[in-house]
């Protein structure tokens, strides 16, 4: 063979070499490109990422499906822009829509709960004084060093202690309580950067089935978040304190434990949507039902206990009650009334005592009898069926003094409306 023909064979074989390895190239990319990433790979970064990362540290919008032509949209948040870390700003683009939502809470929010920590000293015959340390959790109100958290964290203790993000404690007083609501006010002397308070919401908005977020001190762990969703509105639950309940309260299925009392509850926006306070639980722990306080109890429990150290109730002047059924009604029976109280002057009866002489063998002695059958049975108030003693006292616990009320009691067989004062 000649060697120009030689020199031409091989040039030709050279070409289909590169030009074969060059479309095996092309295709094994290509299938790379399109498979999904594998599992403890990292994805690399592309240009929509790394303009989606630099959108969000501008504090813009991140890209939406028309934009990249995606199938599926994204929920974009509408949060205020937190003071994210670094790393929430460099891994943004990465982060599945709800996960940046659950971070951008956290962030937003975390600084605002607080560790609350109590001792109550005790004295125990032969062996001396005890401390009883208690722990929960509480959030910042305002700048002014308010604290809110629940009544039961902080009564009847010696002393309290409050402990912020920043690893910083400091003692506390405390401003009101309201057993009733179980809501309480704390004072601290923090500096201002410090303190950063909650945003409420209207709680009456609230809808079943919504994200929630909690954050607290569950065994001390200090701003703990979990989530879930709000299992049910306008539940009750008894209250603390004899013949009442808390009403009005979220049910929740986020896990809540020891310690999470006086936590926030929180919605997608980074919102205090109410307080955690209790746990109805088998086994004391997070299997069971949580129930978190609204936020327009506290907007209107908080402003009075900062103001009075307590909530200023109407009184009604009724001393006792008693649930009765007589013929087909049932209400609440009058057993005393207070003297010269606001339900006494209105005119509402009470037992009348009848003073008898009753013989005992050779003596004549004194003595007394009720007839309840002149007393008032109480069925109603403002319009509302009172069966029970709470369905009555929670009515009158919404008025303040000088409100008038409107009272359906039985009276000699007759239904009447008697209005009443509160006191």
């Amino acid at each position: 063979m000649r060697k120009p023909a030689f020199i031409l064979l091989l040039a030709t074989i050279f070409g289909f070499l590169v030009t074969t390895v060059s479309l095996s190239l092309f295709f094994t990319e290509k299938k790379l490109t399109n498979a999904q990433t594998l599992p403890f790979f990292q994805k690399p970064e592309n240009d929509t990422d790394k303009t989606e990362r630099n959108r969000y540290a501008q504090n813009k919008p991140p890209i939406v499906a028309s934009e990249r032509n995606l199938p599926i949209p994204e929920h974009i948040s509408t949060l205020p822009r937190p003071d994210e870390s670094p790393l929430f700003v460099e891994r943004y683009a990465e982060l599945i829509p709800e996960e940046r939502i659950s971070v951008q809470v956290y962030e937003q929010c975390n600084k605002s709960v607080v560790n609350i920590d109590t001792r109550t000293t005790y004295n125990m015959f032969l062996i001396g004084e005890i401390d009883e340390p208690g722990a929960g959790s509480g959030v910042v109100l305002d700048k002014e060093g308010h604290i809110l958290t629940n009544s039961h964290v902080v009564s009847k203790v010696d002393s309290v202690m409050v402990a912020f993000f920043n690893g910083e404690s400091y003692p506390a007083t405390i401003v009101g309580e309201d057993p009733i609501t179980d809501l309480a006010v704390l004072k601290v002397h923090a500096p201002a950067k410090d303190l950063y308070p909650v945003t409420l919401a209207d709680s009456s908005r609230l809808l079943v089935g919504q994200k929630i977020f909690a954050i607290g001190n569950p065994f001390g762990l200090e701003r703990t978040l979990t989530s879930g969703l709000i299992s049910s509105l306008n539940r009750s639950i008894p209250s603390r304190i004899e013949a009442r309940s808390i009403k009005g309260l979220i049910q929740i299925d986020a896990a809540i434990n020891p310690g999470n009392s006086g936590g926030a509850l929180l919605d997608t926006q980074g919102r205090m949507i109410g307080i955690n306070t209790a746990i109805a639980s088998q086994s004391g722990g997070s299997h069971g039902v949580g129930f978190a306080i609204p936020a327009n109890t506290v907007s209107r429990i908080v402003p009075q206990l900062i103001k009075n150290g307590k909530v200023i109730r109407g009184e009604i002047g009724i001393g006792a009650v008693r649930v009765i059924e007589q013929d087909s009604v049932r209400g609440l029976l009058v057993r005393s009334l207070v003297p010269g109280g606001a339900a006494e002057k209105a005119g509402l009866k009470g037992p009348k005592v009848i003073r008898v002489r009753v013989p005992r063998g050779a003596f004549i002695e004194g003595g007394a009898k009720i007839d309840w059958s002149v007393a008032d049975i109480i069925v109603g108030v403002n319009g509302i069926e009172t069966k029970k003693a709470d369905d009555f006292t929670t009515v009158i616990d919404e008025h303040k003094p000088g409100d008038q009320i409107q009272l359906d009691v039985i009276r000699d067989g007759k239904r009447i409306r008697v209005p009443v004062i509160l006191e």
